[in-house]
């Protein structure tokens, strides 16, 4: 069945495709709104409301960027056959915290737990959740302490968020590969891009497909 919607609504959800199919995620109501021209994200809340009424998103309380596309309407560019909602209701993921110089991410010794998780708040079925540290991605909204759910993955994209581990440290950033090193930019003003040279130690560990609250887990 085809979904009517007004022009504004089809730019909406035309940016929500873009921004996941770019960085894995989609964007905030604040995203929305300055790209768009809307005079507040309170506006772009209304056409997402617009949006989840008529059956073309769904909109998911208590998560981050808590919008996904309908299977639906998933658009020209989501292979529905990739989607997870006709999958199983719960996944068990492990929680990643600290992550000794060395060692595979997914060694035991660096797994807290693991929980039970829709895995329809995500876009692609992550392999395990890192619990974020510190405030350099603070404007994309993920922040201390949240869950980053990341998909397994050796390669990115330029803009996608990713899980790097650059000698011995692993880190949150934006991926951005020029001609003669990578960047990996951060989403705060208060924190310096970092520079990856040839002769560096550097591997991708994952790509950022969505992110949970914690507060909504303990």
């Amino acid at each position: 069945m085809t979904i009517k919607l007004t022009a504004r609504q089809q730019q909406v959800l035309d940016l929500i495709q873009q921004n996941i199919q770019k960085t894995g995620f989609p964007p905030t109501r604040a995203e929305i709104a300055k790209t768009l021209g809307f005079k507040s994200p309170n506006a772009a809340e209304d056409h997402l409301k617009a949006l989840a009424k008529k059956g073309a998103i769904i909109l998911t309380a208590g998560a981050s960027r808590g919008i996904r596309l309908a299977t639906a309407n998933p658009g020209p560019n989501i292979n529905p056959e990739e989607s997870f909602l006709d999958k199983v209701s719960q996944i068990l993921l492990p929680v990643v915290g600290h992550v000794a110089a060395g060692n595979p991410i997914l060694a035991a010794e660096h797994i807290d737990r693991e929980i039970n998780v829709d895995p329809a708040l995500f876009m692609q079925q992550p392999d395990f959740l890192l619990k974020v540290k510190g405030q350099s991605m603070k404007d994309i909204g993920i922040l201390d302490g949240d869950l980053l759910a990341v998909k397994k993955y050796p390669e990115a994209r330029n803009g996608q968020v990713i899980v790097a581990r650059i000698e011995n440290e692993v880190t949150v950033k934006r991926f951005i590969k020029k001609a003669s090193h990578i960047e990996l930019l951060p989403e705060n003003p208060d924190f310096s891009p970092i520079i990856v040279r040839p002769n560096q130690e550097f591997t991708i560990e994952g790509i950022a497909v969505g992110l949970i609250r914690t507060h909504n887990l303990n």
